[in-house]
Parts: structure tokens; sequence; C-alpha cells
């Protein structure tokens, strides 16, 4: 099963600002940590239980989620008030879906360990072709003024993407309090920052786009309780923004509920 929790002690490690040498740690113990927010929450709605949640996001006010996992994954429109699939196409075995992000009237698709992603039209799902890229493809968003896609690929290290290509322009480090933020998973441009949910964590990391610094954690430890997410891969995981309504959406890998919190401030 993908990224398993093996993985859970050094994602957990990471962001801690943990250092191997007694002047690292000296030097990690005088600098300022990232300050930690726990989510408010404004608003509660239903989910689907059964969806392992990649991708998330809201284009002219309606609402796109991928899902993961050998013979479950699948492209979703969803209504966000109900949580009713509207819309799906699902992808054969064995591909595993991973992030989604719009581009045009496309909505561009990752997969897990294939090296290949699709395309689709953005009203009715219809096959457009397909992109190839190294490495693993985790999570993905677009810059509000769609000249760039940004993936994840499970390191520190973010890519910024040609939509029309796929070809990698630039890569950013993300790090916080001087030591790279590995795991990073779903993404969504927000506020003019890029909000990544960390793989085996609560935390969603605030990213400086142009350092990488992480600006601030958002806790979403007590949402993750609410929602009754006990099994070891039922993390948070899926974040999307309404930049008309100005409203901020999270949920996790098959959790009930999806929760409106309050946006960061830029």
């Amino acid at each position: 099963m993908k990224k398993r929790a093996f993985a859970l002690l050094l994602a957990l490690l990471a962001p801690l600002g943990l250092a191997s040498s007694g002047a690292a740690d000296a030097q990690s113990a005088r600098a300022p940590k990232t300050p930690m927010a726990a989510a408010q929450v404004l608003r509660r709605l239903p989910h689907d239980a059964h969806a392992y949640t990649e991708g998330l996001f809201i284009h002219n006010g309606q609402l796109f989620e991928s899902t993961g996992m050998e013979g479950r994954s699948s492209l979703r429109r969803v209504d966000l008030a109900t949580g009713r699939v509207l819309e799906q196409t699902n992808l054969p075995r064995p591909l595993f879906g991973e992030g989604i992000a719009p581009w045009r009237d496309q909505i561009l698709m990752l997969t897990w360990r294939d090296g290949m992603g699709f395309r689709f039209t953005r009203a009715g799902f219809k096959p457009l072709g397909r992109f190839t890229y190294m490495g693993e493809g985790w999570g993905m968003t677009a810059r509000p003024d769609g000249a760039e896609l940004i993936m994840s690929d499970g390191s520190s290290t973010l890519r910024f993407i040609d939509p029309a290509t796929f070809r990698t322009r630039r890569l950013l480090s993300v790090t916080a309090d001087g030591i790279g933020v590995d795991m990073l998973n779903e993404l969504e441009w927000v506020n003019g920052e890029i909000l990544a949910n960390v793989w085996m964590t609560s935390r969603i990391a605030r990213i400086d786009p142009v350092t990488g610094r992480v600006k601030g954690w958002i806790d979403l430890a007590a949402l993750a309780r609410e929602a009754g997410a006990t099994g070891p891969d039922q993390v948070a995981n899926g974040i999307a923004w309404d930049a008309v309504g100005k409203h901020l959406y999270v949920t996790g890998k098959e959790w009930p509920m999806m929760f409106e919190i309050a946006a960061p401030h830029p």
C-alpha cells in the first residue's frame, strides 16, 4: 500500500528541526520555531468515506476530487453540499491515481509509480492524452494565472511544471527551521502560498513559493479525531480553495467528513 506507516517516524521528525550534531542542536534551539495554529472549523460537510482522497480543487464553484488505490482510482466531480458523486471516470488496474490540477479547459492527473499522467476535459472527463515524468507523482496544484503547475513527489522538493509540455522549469526546496520537509503530498495555492499536506501527519505546511520556507503549520489533529480517522493510512489529505467565495476546505483519506476551515492570513 502506498507510502506505508514505516515513514511515519521520518515524517514526524523532519519538520521539528531535529539535528544530528551538538552544534546544530544549539543553533536550532536559538532559532525561532515555525508557528503552529490549530485549524478553526467553520462548517462540516459530508464526504465519501470510501474515497481514498489524493487530489482536491474547486473551479468555478465545482468540486473535483481524485482518489487512489489500485482498482479504486478515479477522477470525480462532487456536490460540495452533499458529498454525492455527480460524475466519475475510473483508472484501470494497476494504476494508482494521485493529485490533480486544472489548466484551461483540462484536468491533469498524476499516477503514483507509473511515471505517467492523464489529461481529461474538465467537462465530461473525456480523455485527451497522456504525459510522462521522472520519479513518483504525489500532489499537484496550479498557479492562479495558469502559467505553471506545482507538483510534489514525496520528497522535500517541489517541481514547477510547464502545463503544456509537463517539463520541469525549476525546483524549490522546502524547509522548516532550516530542515528539509519530506513527504510533501497534496498541494493547493492559497492567497499567495502553497499549502501542502505532509504525509503521515496531521499538518499542513504553509510554503513561501519563492523561498521554499514554511511560514507556519496548520494542525488538523482535532479534525482527524472528529472524523474518526483511526486507520494507519486515514491521514489528512485534500485541500481545496474557493478563490471566489474565499472558502478553504480540507479532508482526509476515507474520512466521512469535509471541513471548511478559516484560511490563513497571508
